[in-house]
């Protein structure tokens, strides 16, 4: 009988070896339910073989008001790159392979703490367990933004990266589907739809949902959706984050190499050139990375004080007033009676509101807590 890895490849290889186009879209998005079946049994398989102990992972420990994972291959100058940008002092050399471990810094900006990982780099075949790739793209997932880092001469790099990034579960840029499923004790699949889907027809969704090995469901679109997209929605794994790309060694490019390397590039992403070596785009990238994250500003006005519009608490946006509360302190949420608002996110000002409130930038807060 073949393994799990076997049969994996061998739906892979039927993936690739048929043409892409509307007639063969079902057929393929069946193919890849069932290799999403296959590796969520994997993943169960390998997290029963680890409960009785494994191998020292790269787990870390989240600090600061966001953390960012440097992704790039050996020796594209992450380590220099975050021993500019944070307080670490990451080990650099010109040869691969330098940094074995997750060392994280901490860049202090305009009053936020970013957590910055400089990871081992990436290789092809990562998202299979190659370089210990699962370990390090399991910390990639966790964090709130992928900094991309290439250089001008490489000409699939990205591509690579990317292409383990996706294999491992991660959305970039994406904006998640609305596609929910929910399995039933009978009646089969039921789809239903508040949108035309003019990728899928209806017994193609509902093929898709029977290869995942799922015989009954409701399945609710409330959104155009694919047939990935309605793939990922049945693993339940995937993460949507932001990402940017840093093009590092411009010192030594020519602008017939920039324009290269641009043009390997997603043509809507963010990307921002620099140099390592002469510091060139260093301040400007502190800027790009606080910029990207989406900070915003909120101002907090203690009971029966005015509010401290000097020094705001800098939060990620569309955090709500829970979060700021456990951001405060760890009882807040515990004594929590209500809050009062002012600013852009309230209808008028002292409006009251309760943890589920979503703060907007330069909003004032104030917290009333059981005493």
């Amino acid at each position: 009988m073949a393994t799990i890895e076997e049969q994996i490849q061998s739906l892979e290889d039927e993936i690739t070896g048929t043409k892409y186009n509307k007639a063969t879209s079902g057929h393929i998005g069946k193919l890849k339910a069932k290799i999403a079946a296959l590796k969520k049994k994997r993943e169960k398989a390998q997290a029963h073989s680890k409960s009785g102990g494994g191998a020292d992972g790269f787990e870390v420990k989240k600090s600061g008001d966001a953390t960012v994972a440097l992704v790039g291959f050996p020796s594209v100058g992450k380590s220099s790159l975050i021993s500019l940008l944070t307080d670490v002092e990451s080990e650099a050399a010109g040869f691969a392979f330098t940094t074995l471990t997750c060392i994280p810094g901490v860049m202090d900006y305009k009053g936020a703490k970013i957590q910055i990982l400089d990871l081992p780099g990436l290789i092809k075949g990562a998202a299979e367990g190659k370089g210990r790739g699962r370990e390090i793209l399991n910390v990639i997932r966790s964090c709130d933004m992928v900094l991309y880092v290439v250089d001008p001469f490489q000409k699939s790099h990205f591509e690579i990266l990317h292409n383990e990034l996706v294999r491992s579960g991660m959305r970039l840029n994406e904006k998640k589907p609305q596609a929910f499923i929910t399995k039933t004790g009978r009646g089969g699949i039921v789809v239903r739809s508040t949108c035309p889907q003019p990728h899928l027809e209806l017994s193609e969704i509902q093929g898709i949902v029977r290869s995942f090995g799922i015989i009954s469901a409701e399945v609710t679109l409330r959104s155009v959706v694919t047939a990935d997209e309605i793939v990922d929605a049945l693993a339940e794994n995937c993460i949507y984050s932001s990402a940017v790309i840093v093009i590092n060694k411009i010192d030594l490019a020519t602008p017939v190499d920039m324009r290269r390397s641009r043009g390997l590039l997603p043509k809507k992403w963010p990307v921002l050139p620099v140099s390592a070596k002469t510091e060139e785009g260093i301040d400007g990238m502190k800027d790009f990375i606080y910029d990207h994250l989406r900070f915003i500003r909120v101002y907090l006005k203690p009971q029966g004080q005015e509010a401290d519009m000097v020094e705001p608490l800098i939060i990620k946006g569309g955090s709500t007033v829970e979060e700021v509360c456990r951001k405060l302190h760890r009882d807040f949420v515990r004594n929590f009676r209500f809050a009062r608002v002012s600013g852009p996110s309230a209808k008028f000002d002292n409006q009251r509101v309760g943890l589920e409130h979503c703060m907007a930038d330069g909003d004032i807060l104030s917290i009333i807590i059981r005493r």
